[in-house]
């Protein structure tokens, strides 16, 4: 199994920016769906952005297109996610997750209940 761990949240004022790291360990999961979802209080978990295998693809939700980057790093285990221009509604827990896919799988998933691992999450905070 993976074990996940996030850092890099933190209280950010409207238009800033943070990056988000998650870190893998255990088993290799270069081949792995990565993804981030996000979750505001008395909301459900929500897909942000997904990554596939190196030079598969990636999704964004609508609402972080152009303002948010998600990477890959298979030879350091790490996951990021860069967000910039961040807004208010962009205040919520974020978590990291993946699923074990068979090599170069290019499906696409957009549930929570379609991942196998997750980090404990970390809290992005955006003010006005």
């Amino acid at each position: 199994q993976v074990h996940l761990v996030e850092s890099g949240g933190g209280v950010v004022q409207a238009g800033g920016s943070l990056k988000l790291s998650c870190a893998a360990s255990g088993r290799t999961f270069s081949s792995d769906v990565m993804a981030w979802f996000r979750q505001a209080p008395g909301k459900e978990r929500d897909l942000v952005t997904s990554i596939s295998w190196p030079g598969g693809y990636t999704y964004y939700q609508d609402s972080v297109k152009g303002r948010f980057t998600i990477s890959r790093d298979n030879a350091k285990n790490m996951v990021y996610l860069e967000m910039n221009s961040l807004k208010v509604e962009d205040t919520a827990v974020y978590y990291c997750a993946g699923r074990n896919v068979p090599y170069r799988t290019l499906s696409f998933f957009g549930s929570a209940r379609d991942y196998d691992y997750w980090g404990q999450g970390t809290q992005v905070t955006v003010s006005s």
